[in-house]
């Protein structure tokens, strides 16, 4: 296999909102910052996918709205499972990357007055949602691209990352992995190393996640040995697509909820009174099993989802607020005016992920994460507009972090463990019985089916089960040693991930006796003070628990 070196002070893996942010911060002290991507960069990224808003208490439009407000609002709706440092953080320190955010060009609604526009989101006790119609993620993306640009900080494209360098005492200092045009094998030499990766939605078969979330920065941190917490916390966004299946799962953002859209069954009953006197507005978790509760029960539509309805706003609402959405589904022969869209819940964000302290700082020597690779910050269930928020917030602390540690890291590179991956890669070229993209499949329903949004012991003991029987089965992957691009190694590398993500998510799942945020058991619905506790897991150690 074809090696190839680069080598950088600061390397950023993912080019989402978080590794942009980052990137751009370790840049202002003069250093070399490489940002590498699974996909395009810049387009890979969820950050980009995201609709509807970015919370920052201005109190624009609710004068009452204080940061302690949002910081409260944030506790309660992660069940406090919160790490609360982490939380205030988040809460403090929003408003200033938004204008940072505007000073790279972005564009955001403001009101009549010239003040910043804000909107209702699930769980808010004011609107502090900021917006740029329904495409704000796009928006953060299009200015932090530019900024990057202007900085000439150097992007590399279409590269999944394998395993980060690791010396013998458990310094970090870089990664290596697979170019994925010529399958070249790739290392990259950092003094500082930041995992932006995002989440791990693709473990189930309905996700609004983009293509590339299969949880590769989870798993390179568990192999690295750092700490991995709450991986038992994965939300479902109440409202994804339907049909046709070449869109199942694609978001219906939260913003048509804000805007004043009805959840209705095909009994025409709008029903989200019945579970929360918050309706529409309540945080996901609610939305997502009252949704799921109801299609269960019978009450569903022909499609198996439910209606969310818009036509009682204005046109003009619609088509100036909505636009993303109106374009969605007239794609797909739909026309929100006037008639209502189908939805279901579709897997959306991780709030477990890598334990991390204030500076972003893993529990591994030189490595860093932020954004949805990086967990804490969210507790148990995220409030809509948090997760745009985080990606500024934790993404400039991130990098500021790892360009101080440029200057005090140490690495001894042993060139030996670059030979073992390389040779690990290789032995996955065989011809066996199973296709990799078969084995992804299996594993989405079993995570569908036993470690969704509704979990009982009798399906996570069998989830883990057939997790093993698809380990077995990963010996006899088929994979073709063919030039140039490479489905099948892409997807046996990221079945790897996946299985392993998968395991921990069941795990932890089962675990947690109790019923927390986007957690449910349904063997054990009750929320319980003993279990205000943050599960910890570790390759190297046994699982403990952080205290909330």
């Amino acid at each position: 296999m074809e090696r190839e070196t680069y080598q950088a002070d600061v390397l950023v893996i993912g080019s989402g909102g978080a590794g942009s942010r980052a990137a751009i911060e370790a840049k202002k002290h003069g250093l070399d910052v490489i940002i590498v991507s699974k996909g395009l960069s810049f387009k890979s990224g969820c950050t980009t996918l995201a609709e509807g808003g970015y919370n920052a208490a201005f109190a624009y439009v609710d004068d009452a709205d204080s940061t302690q407000v949002h910081l409260e609002d944030t506790l309660k709706g992660g069940g406090y499972l919160n790490d609360p440092e982490l939380a205030r953080i988040l809460v403090e320190e929003a408003p200033e990357r938004l204008t940072e955010l505007e000073s790279y060009g972005a564009l955001f609604d403001r009101q009549e007055s010239g003040k910043l526009n804000q909107r209702p989101f699930g769980g808010q006790t004011y609107r502090r949602t900021c917006f740029q119609g329904d495409r704000t993620g796009h928006e953060m993306m299009t200015a932090l691209k530019e900024e990057i640009i202007r900085q000439d900080i150097q992007t590399v494209d279409e590269v999944m990352i394998t395993t980060l360098l690791q010396d013998a005492e458990g310094r970090i200092g870089g990664a290596c992995g697979i170019s994925l045009s010529d399958t070249k094998f790739l290392v990259f030499l950092a003094k500082s190393t930041i995992v932006t990766t995002g989440g791990a939605g693709w473990i189930y078969p309905v996700t609004s996640n983009a293509l590339q979330k299969t949880g590769d920065g989870y798993a390179m941190g568990w192999n690295a040995g750092a700490d991995l917490l709450d991986m038992e916390q994965v939300q479902f966004h109440p409202t994804g697509m339907l049909y046709p299946d070449s869109r199942r799962g694609v978001l219906v953002t939260e913003a048509v909820r804000g805007e004043g859209g009805r959840l209705i069954n095909s009994q025409g009953e709008r029903f989200m009174t019945n579970y929360d006197p918050r309706g529409e507005l309540a945080t996901r978790d609610v939305v997502a099993r009252a949704i799921y509760n109801e299609i269960m029960e019978g009450r569903g539509t022909p499609n198996g989802g439910v209606y969310l309805d818009v036509t009682h706003l204005s046109p003009e609402v619609i088509e100036e607020k909505l636009e993303t959405m109106l374009l969605q589904f007239q794609d797909v022969g739909v026309d929100i005016r006037e008639e209502p869209m189908e939805v279901a819940p579709t897997a959306h964000h991780f709030m477990g992920g890598a334990r991390i302290n204030p500076q972003c700082e893993t529990s591994i020597p030189n490595l860093y994460a932020a954004g949805e690779a990086a967990g804490g910050v969210h507790g148990a269930n995220r409030l809509g507009g948090n997760a745009l928020a985080e990606t500024q917030v934790f993404g400039r602390r991130a990098g500021e972090a790892a360009a101080k540690n440029v200057f005090k890291s140490n690495f001894e590179l042993e060139s030996a463990s670059l030979d073992r991956e390389e040779e690990r890669i290789g032995k996955l070229f065989q011809n066996g019985d199973y296709h990799p993209f078969q084995l992804k499949k299996e594993l989405q329903e079993v995570m569908w089916n036993n470690v969704a949004i509704i979990r009982r012991e009798k399906g996570l003991k069998s989830a883990l089960k057939e997790i093993s029987a698809i380990k077995d089965k990963m010996e006899r992957m088929i994979v073709p040693d063919v030039s140039g691009y490479n489905q099948h190694l892409l997807d046996a590398l990221e079945l790897e991930n996946m299985v392993l993500i998968a395991e921990l998510v069941t795990k932890s799942a089962l675990i947690r006796e109790e019923s927390r945020g986007a957690h449910y058991r349904a063997d054990y619905p009750d929320t319980k003070d003993e279990w205000k506790k943050s599960i910890v897991l570790n390759k190297d150690k046994r699982m403990g628990y952080v205290q909330r």
